[in-house]
């Protein structure tokens, strides 16, 4: 009797772990494939500074705006890592009004966030393309604003890397 006790507490633990740990029934091929995007990483012919103070005039004279920034580097001096990393947050509100209008979870994914940081002496800027993660959602006019928003990000990318 004691063996079948065991088996039968086996068997809870393991579909106990299935359901916590394994995949669950709402994941589908586009949730796979979002797992698999990978950043658009472009080398800046500029030091960081100069890099921060370019993406910036980009992301304006593209039409968008800086929403937020965040100095990662000055926040991670706080555990004692030293590293230049600096992220913007950048978006239109109109372009965010249609996106909003269209489907309001559209949130998890705007503003498009653009990632500037130092590797080996150089400078790097990268983002995730708006396309990619826009491809979850159901809605016509969120794919075609995430295409959009690729163009902008490829053009202004262009700009910086000259």
């Amino acid at each position: 009797m004691k063996t079948k006790k065991f088996n039968l507490q086996t068997l809870f633990a393991i579909l106990l772990m299935l359901a916590l740990f394994g995949p669950t029934p709402s994941v589908n091929a586009q949730t796979a494939h979002s797992q698999t995007v990978k950043p658009v990483t472009v080398e800046s012919k500029m030091d960081f500074d100069g890099t921060i103070e370019a993406v910036k005039k980009s992301v304006s004279g593209g039409g968008m705006m800086v929403l937020a920034e965040l100095n990662q580097g000055k926040i991670l001096s706080m555990t004692g890592l030293q590293v230049k990393g600096h992220s913007f947050f950048v978006g239109n509100p109109n372009v965010g009004k249609e996106a909003f209008s269209a489907d309001p979870s559209v949130g998890v994914v705007i503003p498009v966030r653009i990632n500037v940081y130092e590797e080996n002496g150089k400078t790097f800027i990268n983002y995730f393309k708006p396309s990619d993660l826009f491809a979850s959602f159901d809605d016509k006019k969120v794919k075609m604003i995430g295409a959009k928003l690729d163009d902008k990000l490829q053009m202004m990318m262009k700009m910086i890397s000259k």
